[in-house]
């Protein structure tokens, strides 16, 4: 008689929200992140994304060192803060990668780390993410599959510029993305990628893709959505208010 198949343990998704940022491009008194914006800090509009999507098992929020802006404002008990933030947004990942796997997290769980910024993601959006990179993983033979993120083709021209701010060449806008949040992938090899740069202060790393491309992987691309902007400079807030309060207007 054969023994039972010994039971595998089913990954988990986790969210990871760096949120320790000082927001300075965006001409703010304070983090852009708590700025209100549609009635509510910017950062709610994010984590009530979040809250919408039940499969993920918790959402960690990495803020600055002794902020506790969000301390007695947080959604449920599936979120929880971490003031672990660095002194870049790298370092705020890399951080916030090791308080999750001391709050119980396994290496081979998934975690979709998402800008605090980008406010106008939907649990749709994020859902779209998530299905794509299980499925793609499924199917994956080989087990290769390093994760995946949301992104859109480049719509416009695309232009590099001389030293003194002139158009010097056009590049060809074929193959290009923009990329987005959320990002998807295994917590061990994203920690293991940016652990890899950690001597360096993060050089070269502006997203947790390019972090997993340093080292050989190629994360799936799955498209996002238009709506879903970073908000940086001081007109975006104006834009995303716009947008968030169409979601609100009666069809």
């Amino acid at each position: 008689m054969k023994s039972a198949a010994p039971n595998r343990r089913v990954a988990r998704c986790h969210a990871l929200i760096p949120c320790a940022g000082s927001g300075s491009r965006a001409g703010a008194g304070q983090p852009k992140q708590y700025q209100p914006i549609g009635g509510a800090p910017l950062v709610w509009h994010t984590l009530a994304a979040f809250a919408g999507v039940p499969r993920i098992a918790q959402t960690l929020i990495v803020t600055a060192p002794g902020d506790s802006t969000l301390a007695a404002r947080l959604p449920s008990d599936s979120f929880a803060l971490a003031d672990c933030g660095g002194a870049s947004r790298a370092e705020s990942v890399f951080n916030g990668l090791e308080r999750l796997l001391q709050r119980g997290a396994a290496g081979s769980d998934w975690v979709l780390v998402h800008d605090a910024a980008r406010c106008l993601i939907t649990p749709a959006l994020i859902n779209r993410l998530i299905d794509a990179c299980l499925n793609a993983a499924s199917a994956d033979e080989e087990g290769g599959l390093s994760g995946a993120l949301l992104a859109m083709p480049l719509p416009d021209t695309l232009k590099t510029a001389d030293a003194t701010g002139r158009a010097a060449a056009t590049l060809p806008r074929e193959g290009k993305w923009l990329a987005q949040t959320p990002q998807m992938f295994r917590i061990a090899p994203l920690h293991a990628a940016l652990a890899a740069r950690a001597a360096s202060g993060f050089a070269g790393i502006t997203d947790e893709a390019s972090a997993m491309e340093a080292v050989g992987s190629r994360p799936l691309l799955v498209r996002g959505s238009a709506h879903n902007i970073k908000v940086t400079w001081p007109e975006d807030f104006a834009l995303a208010t716009a947008l968030l309060q169409t979601r609100h207007e009666p069809a």
